[in-house]
């Protein structure tokens, strides 16, 4: 099987994390049986992207994704390549990923990130 365009990581042990990954992975069951993307659980692989830096905390702090070509994704470079990919959702990716709005996009994923993941360490799920 051919390297997957899009390698997710993710943290199922936040509850808004896995459950909006499980509606995804919904969508893109075409793209995931044919091997073009794939969600991997960073809880299970906590070293898999030390290689690049990033540690399990920062994965449990914002989406992490590779592609590839080894290109790392952060945040909401992450979500918008999954719209891009999945069925029905491009507009989001066009909407929320164009040059004027990204920094707009970016700031206010990594503000609700910080949000989640602070709730997350408060209710004491790692």
């Amino acid at each position: 099987m051919p390297k997957p365009q899009l390698t997710v990581w993710y943290n199922t042990r936040c509850p808004v994390c896995d459950a909006g990954i499980s509606r995804q992975k919904r969508r893109l069951v075409e793209a995931i049986k044919a091997g073009r993307i794939t969600f991997r659980d960073i809880n299970a692989e906590p070293a898999a992207l030390a290689g690049y830096g990033v540690s399990l905390e920062d994965i449990r702090r914002r989406l992490h994704a590779t592609e590839a070509d080894g290109k790392l994704l952060v945040g909401a470079d992450v979500a918008i390549a999954v719209w891009l990919r999945t069925p029905g959702e491009g507009w989001l990716a066009t909407l929320f990923g164009n040059p004027a709005a990204l920094p707009l996009t970016r700031y206010a994923y990594d503000r609700f990130a910080d949000l989640l993941y602070a709730w997350n360490r408060r209710k004491g799920r790692w």
